[in-house]
C-alpha cells in the first residue's frame, strides 16, 4: 500500500490536474466509481486504477477491481489520506483510474459515417461534457473539436459526460484541416445560429451528417458558416437573446433523432 503523497505514481495523477501534462503524458485521471467503470468496460486503454480499501465500499467497485487484476491491469493500493489529496471531490468514493489519451482523425468520419456534432471553439468544460452526453444519448457518433476547444479530457469536462466520453469518438482539428477535409469529403454540414431563417423543426436531416455548433461568446466561425448547406435556428420566445449550448445542442439532436428513427420505421417492410 502506498502511503507517501510524495510516491512517483501519485504526482503522476496530481500532474495530470494540468492540460500540459496530459498531452505530454498521453493520459488523463477519472475518478468515481461509475466513470472508473465505464472506463475499464470501454475499448479504452488502462494504465492502471487506483484505490482506497479504507473508502472503497461499494461492491461494483470492488468486482471492477478484481476485474483488472484478472485481465493484468495494474490496481495501485494506496492509504485514505494519499486517495483524499488526489481526489477533487468533497466525499471521495475511493477508486480512480489512470486511462490512455484516445482522439480519432478526421478520416473517421467518412469510414464510421453516422451523426456527428462540430463545436467551434466551446470553452466551456460543462458545456462539452454535457454535449458528450447528449450525443451519445441520440445516438451520435462522436464530437469534432474545431479551433481552440477546452480540453475533453479535464476533470470537469469528463465528470460532466458521465462516462460518455468513453462511448463515443473524438476528433480535434483545426479549421483550416476541417475546411480541407470537408472539401475532400463533401460531408453534409447543417450549422446552427441565432441568425438562421430555417427553423430547426423545418429542416430536414440526414443519417450522415455533421451538426455544427458555435462557440457560447462568438457563435459559429464565418469560415464555417459558409460551407454548411444551411443553417437552422432555435426560435426564442422570452426576453432571453439566447441557449445554453449544451441544451441548443440537444434540442436540434433529438429533432434529427427523431426524423432518423421515422425515416428507418417508414423505409420497413
Amino acid at each position: 500500500m502506498i502511503t507517501s503523497k510524495s510516491n512517483p505514481k501519485v504526482k503522476l495523477i496530481r500532474d495530470l490536474r494540468n492540460p500540459r501534462k496530459r498531452t505530454e503524458n498521453g493520459l488523463f485521471f477519472v475518478e468515481g466509481i461509475k466513470l472508473v467503470g465505464d472506463s475499464f468496460s470501454s475499448k479504452w486503454k488502462i494504465e492502471s486504477i487506483i484505490f482506497s480499501p479504507e473508502l472503497l465500499r461499494s461492491t461494483y467497485g470492488i468486482e471492477t477491481i478484481e476485474k483488472a487484476r484478472s485481465a493484468r491491469v495494474e490496481v495501485v493500493e494506496v492509504s485514505k489520506d494519499v486517495f483524499q489529496s488526489i481526489s477533487d471531490k468533497d466525499g471521495p468514493q475511493g477508486i480512480g483510474a489512470i486511462v490512455h489519451l484516445e482522439l480519432s482523425l478526421l478520416d473517421k468520419i467518412a469510414s464510421k459515417c453516422g451523426v456527428w456534432v462540430g463545436l467551434d471553439s466551446v470553452q466551456d468544460a460543462g458545456n462539452l461534457g454535457t454535449i458528450m452526453r447528449t450525443v451519445d444519448s441520440a445516438g451520435g457518433r462522436g464530437v469534432v473539436l474545431l479551433g481552440n476547444c477546452v480540453d475533453p479530457f479535464s476533470p470537469d469536462a469528463v465528470r460532466a459526460s458521465m462516462g460518455a466520453i468513453f462511448s463515443i469518438d473524438l476528433i480535434h482539428a483545426d479549421i483550416d484541416s476541417f475546411l480541407d477535409w470537408q472539401r475532400e469529403f463533401q460531408y453534409l454540414l447543417i450549422g446552427s445560429s441565432d441568425k438562421g431563417r430555417i427553423h430547426y423543426r423545418s429542416s430536414s436531416y440526414a443519417q450522415d451528417m455533421i451538426l455544427l455548433m458555435g462557440s457560447e461568446q462568438k457563435g459559429l466561425n464565418p469560415a464555417l458558416t459558409d460551407i454548411c448547406s444551411k443553417i437552422v435556428a432555435i426560435p426564442m420566445r422570452g426576453s432571453s437573446d439566447s441557449l445554453n449550448l449544451a441544451v441548443a445542442t440537444g434540442i436540434i439532436l433529438y429533432e434529427i433523432m427523431d426524423q432518423n428513427e421515422k425515416s428507418a420505421e417508414g423505409g420497413r417492410v
